[in-house]
């Protein structure tokens, strides 16, 4: 009876003391509706005195411009503009608090000098309340500052935290204090724990003292520590652009593929096959207009959307133009450019000449950072992938399937597989549309990496053909071959010639390739190579 007594005073105590907290903490916030700057500054550094999470949410609100209050009452909300009304939430729970005309609420403004506080502010916070993520990307963002005033924070810290990577920005932080140290022994110290570590504050910092320390044995460790980080860092560039050209050859890929499978078994030079690309981007455009709160789901619904668009697209333009022109190379390659040209006026004509954006999906955004100077994005990793499962389907769609023994049929003998049954005519409208569909995918993935226009295709129409023809016409293998070595080749030679004469070596080797192989890399039999 006396515990459940004590638990009953304990529960009636809390709940008269809440309400005195949140009132003392509301009052707290008053001056940031003033237009006084110093009251403001003050406030922000009492609400970092608290260590309240909910302070912490004030910061993230005043630096990202959603802070507002309310003109008649003062009350803190978060507000987003929607037409002419502002969208008001609880700035704590993010419960919706209706709407607002633009003159109900004004903005919580802050001047430069209190923004660059606030994020120092929100790092030492996250640093003592947040998550082990927020932890460590505050203690690096703390470290770049190297501010002797943050050494208690840093040392205090450093005894209870639990992350490794945390541990060691807050270690380097303290070594960047130490590197302004009088003792050369401390100095040396700091040099030590900083080798070879790649953030370009570590770097930044012992250049100095490489240059003109006193002493001859701290300088001469700050020279070898920059020489190994210079090594470092050329080692991981090269590693970047290894990975920038296997995205690209991997948007190669998807873009030369279909043109591979046209060029091998029809023999047709398609021009219009980037504007199958562009039909692509703007279906992703169209379907993440129609699913504004689903975003995150766009892409697998528009997947198969550009695929159908597209490939329908493509089937009418080889029953309604193509079929009448085969054996006349010269007039299908004009035919299929007034073509191009005629999509390229419908979509300016439909969605306008600007660009449009195409929203990258969170699961897509971001990157993963390896070290200090090499951090790969999702988004391409995510393409290389997609693009590796898409040659797959492919592969094993010509292998193990009817439609696709048909297909190799009329590649290898077009005469004999009319003879034997197969209708030719609309194998090759289905190869035509197959091919085309595949460029719609292309545009999907193209619409992570650029802005989407009418003339997006265009880009890409030249370095497809280059694909094809190096690796092999109608070569799966050769077209993935041909498309990551031009990729990452381009990558790599770009740093020292630029981008556009990056494109014009790799023209003129392939070009001489071409001279010794005419083939390509592979060289398939079919009905464009016989003829």
């Amino acid at each position: 009876m006396k515990a459940l007594r004590f638990g009953s005073l304990m529960l009636l105590a809390w709940m008269l003391w809440t309400p005195a907290l949140a009132d003392d903490f509301e009052r707290l916030l008053q001056p940031l509706t003033s237009n006084n700057m110093a009251a403001k500054a003050q406030v922000v550094q009492k609400l970092a005195d608290t260590g309240d999470a909910r302070a912490l949410v004030i910061f993230e609100a005043i630096l990202d411009g959603n802070l507002h209050f309310r003109r008649d009452t003062g009350e803190l909300v978060l507000a987003s503009l929607s037409g002419n009304m502002f969208q008001l939430r609880d700035p704590y729970t993010g419960e919706s608090l209706g709407e607002a005309g633009r003159r109900e609420v004004s903005r919580v403004n802050v001047n430069n000098a209190i923004r660059s506080d606030l994020r120092t502010r929100r790092a030492a916070l996250q640093l003592e309340i947040g998550t082990a993520t927020d932890r460590r990307n505050a203690a690096r963002r703390l470290m770049s500052q190297i501010d002797e005033e943050l050494r208690p924070l840093f040392e205090g810290r450093l005894q209870v935290e639990s992350s490794r990577a945390t541990r060691r920005y807050l270690e380097m932080g303290l070594a960047l204090m130490d590197l302004q140290d009088t003792d050369p022994r401390v100095r040396m110290a700091a040099i030590n724990t900083l080798d070879n570590d790649l953030l370009p504050v570590v770097r930044r910092s012992l250049t100095p003292l490489a240059e003109n320390d006193p002493n001859e044995a701290v300088r001469e460790a700050a020279q070898r520590s920059v020489r190994d980080i210079d090594t470092l860092l050329k080692v991981n560039r090269v590693a970047e652009n290894v990975y920038y050209g296997i995205s690209l050859g991997s948007v190669l890929l998807l873009a030369a593929i279909g043109l591979a499978i046209t060029f091998g078994v029809m023999g047709v030079i398609n021009m219009a096959h980037g504007e199958m690309i562009m039909l692509g981007a703007y279906t992703t455009y169209v379907v993440q207009l129609m699913m504004p709160n689903h975003i995150e789901y766009s892409i697998l619904v528009a997947i198969p959307a550009a695929f159908m668009v597209a490939g329908l697209v493509g089937i009418l333009i080889e029953r309604g133009v193509i079929r009448f022109l085969y054996g006349r190379p010269l007039e299908t390659l004009l035919a299929t450019f007034g073509i191009s040209l005629i999509l390229q006026q419908a979509v300016r004509s439909i969605f306008s000449p600007l660009n449009r954006q195409v929203t990258t999906p969170e699961w897509m955004s971001g990157s993963f950072e390896i070290n200090g100077a090499l951090a790969l994005t999702y988004n391409r990793f995510y393409i290389i992938i997609f693009s590796l499962l898409v040659l797959a389907a492919l592969m094993v769609l010509l292998k193990k399937t009817h439609f696709g023994l048909q297909m190799r049929a009329v590649t290898q003998n077009r005469r004999m597989a009319s003879a034997m049954g197969i209708r030719t005519g609309w194998v090759d409208a289905l190869t035509f549309g197959l091919g085309s569909g595949i460029a719609g995918i292309a545009g999907v993935a193209l619409s992570q990496l650029t802005n989407v226009g009418p003339n997006m295709g265009q880009q890409y129409i030249i370095d497809s053909f280059l694909v094809v023809v190096f690796g092999g016409v109608g070569n799966l293998w050769g077209t993935l071959v041909g498309a990551m070595s031009l990729g990452i080749t381009n990558k790599l030679i770009e740093p020292w010639t630029g981008a556009v004469l990056a494109k014009i070596v790799i023209l003129v080797a392939v070009i001489l390739f071409i001279q010794k192989r005419p083939r390509g890399l592979f060289a398939l039999k079919g009905r464009s190579v016989e003829d």
